[in-house]
């Protein structure tokens, strides 16, 4: 027999749920007018946040009240103006803060596609990742950039044997599967001696990197290639880095051995993945639910569109990239940090 509370209380996550898709639209308006920004300089009526930001009162008045309404802006009703406490400045307007609406595009740039991915589900075929909207690229760049800036040379480094001994001293790097560049750029920055050196096969993204080197005065020491994990160039370097792009590939094993022969004797690859159980039931989490959705528009289906037989996915879990490296004839592999979002590998021939 049907339980009524049950069904009630299925009913009530339902509605978050569709509550909250239906925010991402409104949250991606507020990242791409500078309306978190604009509102983290003070409270304001709607009146006067249409003075503020040049915008129209009316569309304004239901934006602040729907995000109100999600938590994301707070509220007085005594003067009914709206603002941000210091915790949603941080997480929503501040530069150096998670930057969080920038995950909003990445979710809409991907729905774009769910008509092809529907069609996928039927045919097995793969879509590329040059295939989706362009938010999905400045997006990833947007969002992930930030855990870069709090994780990579903070904690990431200082975790593997010697590394950052060498890029002190003056490193020769490659970054693979560089995206945007900001991974590269934030080395270069903090490491003076060390060149960088940044592989993506996606030709748009590479120009948007060599831009940010450029803006950044690295570019120097940083230069930026169109080329795939597995036929990147060069030789002896000190450090390869990837950063959650190892699962997206059909050949992660073919971009393990260019990992492997493009290492200079003693070298590292420093492979940064997303934090995932081995243990299927270990993921159903509020993380491991986002990963998934992303992973099934994003993950599966550009493996799937290369040859190599790989669509390990974005929660393929330690063991799994374990047997990846493995197979590639490392014999070091060490998780040498983590963080609620990401695991960090350590990995030496």
């Amino acid at each position: 027999m049907m339980d009524h509370d049950k069904v009630m209380e299925f009913l009530g996550r339902f509605t978050a749920d569709l509550a909250a898709t239906g925010a991402a639209g409104s949250i991606a308006v507020g990242n791409r007018l500078g309306l978190y920004q604009a509102l983290a300089k003070g409270p304001a009526t709607p009146e006067q946040f249409a003075e503020r930001t040049g915008c129209h009162r009316r569309y304004l008045t239901e934006w602040l009240r729907g995000q109100a309404a999600g938590g994301y802006v707070t509220y007085d009703p005594a003067t009914g103006a709206f603002s941000l406490t210091a915790e949603q400045a941080f997480c929503l307007a501040d530069p150096n803060g998670p930057n969080v609406s920038s995950a909003f595009l990445i979710a809409l740039g991907y729905l774009k596609a769910e008509p092809r991915i529907t069609e996928a589900f039927r045919t097995g075929e793969g879509v590329a990742w040059h295939e989706h909207h362009e938010d999905v690229f400045v997006g990833c760049d947007a969002f992930y950039r930030p855990g870069y800036v709090a994780e990579l040379v903070p904690n990431w480094i200082p975790a593997l044997d010697g590394v950052e001994a060498e890029l002190t001293a003056g490193a020769r790097v490659a970054d693979v599967g560089c995206g945007l560049g900001s991974s590269s750029v934030l080395l270069a920055e903090a490491f003076p001696r060390t060149t960088v050196t940044g592989f993506d096969y996606h030709a748009e993204s590479i120009d948007l990197a060599g831009k940010k080197a450029d803006d950044a005065g690295v570019a120097d020491r940083v230069g930026f290639e169109v080329a795939t994990a597995q036929d990147f160039t060069g030789t002896n370097y000190d450090l390869v880095m990837m950063f959650d792009c190892l699962h997206d590939m059909g050949d992660p094993v073919g971009a393990a051995r260019q990992v492997r022969q493009a290492l200079a004797p003693g070298g590292t690859w420093l492979l940064v993945e997303p934090n995932a159980s081995d243990r299927v039931e270990e993921n159903f989490n509020p993380v491991g639910r986002l990963y998934y959705s992303g992973s099934t528009f994003l993950c599966v289906p550009n493996a799937l569109s290369q040859s190599g037989g790989h669509a390990l996915g974005a929660q393929a879990g330690e063991a799994a990239i374990r047997r990846v490296v493995t197979e590639a004839g490392f014999t070091h592999f060490r998780r040498a940090a983590q963080s609620p979002f990401n695991l960090v590998y350590e990995i030496r021939a």
